[in-house]
């Protein structure tokens, strides 16, 4: 008698055991796609539904066709929040991307007090956008802030008055509050470039600028997508912090489209137009996310060191 028993004596085959392990896998993420489904899909198509019907919050649904869609794109208020929307966009993505790059490859090197850095520099993002924008407004009241209180007159102007003031100063107190997450992001990705290539640089005499340019930035191309990515489909919904500092004033200045939504669903009691306001917002920040993933590349998800 053999003294190894045949695979059909000792159980599942390898084979058979890799087939069944392959069949229990795609039921792995049935609850992901249910919760994706119950609180993503659904909402959205209720909302493209809305968008056709008028409706004041309370009363009862009725289908009004092309109504709302009229009435918003007629209204010159969209253009404006639109432009205000990209602004921020713009503006918050050329302010974060550049101090998160800095921050992000700082971090990533061997400091004894980095870890001590990592954690001051995450708190903003542990706190909520609304405790923010109090905390933001009171320093920079005027009267009673923090520049009355020192005596600088330099910081005690009116901040959230003057529509230029106002709109950097919701760029700055947004770039504080998310500046950490994508350095976070960055970090990870330097982190992940192959020592080698900075020890052959070296050979070759160069310095950190050289370094930094020819070898850092290049290898978080991919990074920077994926930062640039959330950075501008996440300003898309900047809401809580800009309604508590401005609540989009003065004069509009700081509209953005979540705001503008807000004001017509709820202030003005007009679902429709708010819905259809929602729907401009997911198309706009679902074309934005698919050009920015063209800029990658066909394959956007390859690794950063690739080629390394």
């Amino acid at each position: 008698m053999s003294a190894i028993a045949s695979p059909s004596r000792r159980g599942t085959t390898p084979a058979a055991a890799g087939g069944s392990r392959n069949h229990v896998l795609p039921w792995l993420a049935v609850p992901a796609l249910a919760v994706f489904i119950a609180f993503g899909v659904i909402p959205l198509f209720g909302v493209l539904f809305l968008s056709f019907t008028s409706w004041d919050g309370l009363g009862e649904i009725h289908l009004s066709g092309f109504t709302s869609w009229k009435a918003v794109l007629a209204d010159p208020g969209l253009v404006h929040a639109l432009w205000v929307t990209l602004l921020v966009m713009v503006a918050s993505w050329a302010v974060q991307t550049p101090a998160s790059i800095l921050i992000g490859v700082f971090l990533a090197g061997k400091q004894r007090y980095r870890e001590f850095l990592a954690i001051l520099y995450f708190i903003p993002l542990l706190l909520s956008s609304a405790a923010i924008a109090i905390a933001y407004k009171a320093l920079l009241d005027p009267n009673f802030g923090l520049g009355a209180g020192l005596g600088l007159d330099l910081l005690a102007q009116d901040w959230l008055g003057e529509p230029i003031l106002a709109f950097s100063t919701v760029i700055f107190v947004v770039s504080w509050q998310f500046i950490p997450f994508h350095s976070l992001i960055y970090q990870g990705g330097v982190r992940q470039i192959p020592r080698s290539m900075y020890e052959a640089a070296e050979i070759d005499g160069a310095g950190r600028i050289r370094k930094f340019f020819s070898i850092t930035l290049p290898q978080l191309k991919y990074t920077i997508i994926t930062s640039s990515t959330l950075m501008v489909v996440g300003s898309l919904t900047f809401f809580d912090l800009i309604f508590v500092l401005t609540e989009g004033g003065p004069a509009d200045a700081t509209r953005v489209l979540a705001l503008d939504m807000y004001r017509r669903g709820w202030n003005a009691s007009l679902m429709g137009p708010a819905s259809a306001i929602a729907v401009i917002l997911v198309l706009v920040g679902l074309a934005l996310a698919l050009f920015l993933r063209r800029l990658g590349g066909r394959d956007a998800t390859a690794s950063q060191m690739e080629g390394a």
